[in-house]
């Protein structure tokens, strides 16, 4: 019996020796992969205790690391402007090759189903578009790469998945919100696209923050062990798995698109959301990168007011330096939570990502949003809005969804009218000292406001009372 276990602490300890042996690189440092421009990026993995490690780029950088006593090494190494394909050469115990790898720009695409969601649709959802968007797919600019589902109690080093040019065979099955944001991005600017996808249906908020945040947050259940299932709703599983290995990979910023799972939590959400944005800043440390986001679309929800939980998200866009927020009032359906308009999200998207960091301008970016009451007189709300330099348009629609109350708290259906000085005014028949206004403030009214840009107005509500 000890001869047996003097044997299997040699085989064991051998074991660890060999996986040390050589290098060994997370599967985000692969071919075909896309690295930040004009950064000092960070890259990683493991070789033998002690070996020295070189990476050569060939567009004329090197960087060298020594592997720590746990076979640990990690190094930075600065990147050109775009271009490609080059090959990073990393020499260590041996040698490895990292061929047709570009240089451009990096984003971080995450959220639960509609973030999830392939270009070719999910089963009898369809996308609009999908067909032609797939045929037109290939391109060697843009790169795709999914993190295959995981969850854990513990942070994860490490994440499944495969760096791929977009091609109708690798595009089809790849979020479609991301690809649509990529693929405007690459069409404008003509710059390496680089896309990590990290989502999972069903997922709340939660699920994608660390231990020690939600530690401060008192309504939040840490879990002790694995639950038998669901694992997208329990918190830290996500952030362990799918979120913990990426950290340190440079980025030039984020997109988001959840919310429908935190719905009934709106409240705690609007102090959720924010913290989770400054979370992952944090861990990167790459400073206050941009993180654009969507507004959750009108979808007929069983019972609740999704209106709470899109106003939380008007107040991360509104307080959150550095955030944007795309606005789906106008392609919501009742009896599909998931938009078929993907190509318009991942452009408005886009949008704020040209505008914001990459220096275009001469276009609106965000629809309508709502400032202030101008003043009451005579029965009637007159209020003014930002985001509408050219003002504000019903595209020849009646104007709907708006509901105005006095100060009993009771809201009645409302008219309104837009104003040649880029006001609107809102009035509702029997109300002759309304108080507040709101708009779409419910879980499924089509949005009928729009600037002239044709960006949809986000839900408001002009009081503060309680549900």
């Amino acid at each position: 019996m000890k001869v047996l276990k003097t044997l299997l602490l040699a085989l064991l300890l051998n074991t660890a020796a060999v996986s040390y042996a050589q290098i060994g690189l997370p599967a985000f440092f692969s071919d075909h992969m896309v690295l930040q421009q004009k950064d000092n990026v960070s890259i990683w993995g493991t070789d033998k205790p002690g070996s020295k490690i070189i990476i050569k780029g060939s567009w004329g950088q090197e960087s060298t690391a020594t592997a720590s006593g746990e076979g640990q090494w990690k190094l930075k190494i600065n990147t050109p402007s775009y271009g490609g394909p080059y090959n990073l050469a990393i020499k260590g115990s041996n040698e490895v090759t990292l061929n047709n790898v570009m240089i451009g720009e990096v984003w971080l695409c995450s959220g639960q189903s509609n973030m999830e969601m392939p270009v070719k649709g999910f089963n009898n959802q369809p996308i609009d578009g999908s067909g032609e968007a797939i045929l037109n797919s290939k391109n060697n600019q843009i790169r795709l790469f999914t993190v295959k589902k995981a969850s854990s109690l513990e942070p994860l080093d490490k994440v499944e998945g495969l760096w791929a040019e977009a091609s109708p065979a690798t595009v089809r099955d790849f979020s479609a919100t991301a690809y649509f944001f990529g693929k405007k991005l690459n069409t404008l600017l003509n710059v390496p696209i680089g896309l990590i996808h990290t989502s999972w249906g069903g997922s709340s908020v939660e699920t994608w923050m660390d231990k020690e945040t939600l530690s401060e947050f008192s309504t939040i259940e840490l879990p002790s062990k694995l639950p038998e299932g669901a694992p997208q709703r329990t918190p830290t599983l996500l952030f362990n798995a799918m979120i913990n290995p990426l950290v340190g990979y440079n980025i030039k910023g984020a997109i988001w698109y959840q919310g429908e799972s935190n719905r009934g939590r709106a409240e705690e959400y609007s102090r959720l959301f924010p913290t989770m944005i400054k979370t992952w800043r944090k861990k990167w440390q790459q400073g206050e990168f941009p993180f654009y986001f969507v507004q959750i679309a009108p979808y007929g929800y069983d019972g609740g007011n999704s209106g709470y939980v899109r106003e939380s998200q008007l107040h991360t866009m509104k307080t959150v330096e550095n955030s944007g927020m795309a606005v789906t009032m106008d392609i919501g359906d009742c009896d599909y939570i998931h938009p078929r308009e993907k190509k318009l999200v991942g452009d408005r998207l886009a949008l704020w990502a040209l505008a914001k960091d990459y220096g275009m301008e001469g276009f609106a970016y965000s629809g309508p949003v709502y400032k202030g009451i101008e003043e009451i007189k005579e029965a009637k709300v007159k209020l003014s809005f930002d985001y509408i330099e050219n003002g504000l348009s019903s595209y020849g629609q009646p104007l709907s969804g708006f509901e105005v109350a006095g100060a009993d708290k009771v809201f009645h259906p409302a008219e309104a009218q837009i104003n040649r000085d880029k006001t609107l005014t809102v009035w509702a028949e029997g109300v002759t000292n309304p108080v507040a206004v709101r708009y779409a403030f419910n879980n499924c009214e089509e949005g009928s406001l729009f600037n002239t840009d044709g960006l949809p107005a986000s839900s408001f509500r002009t009081d503060t009372w309680e549900e």
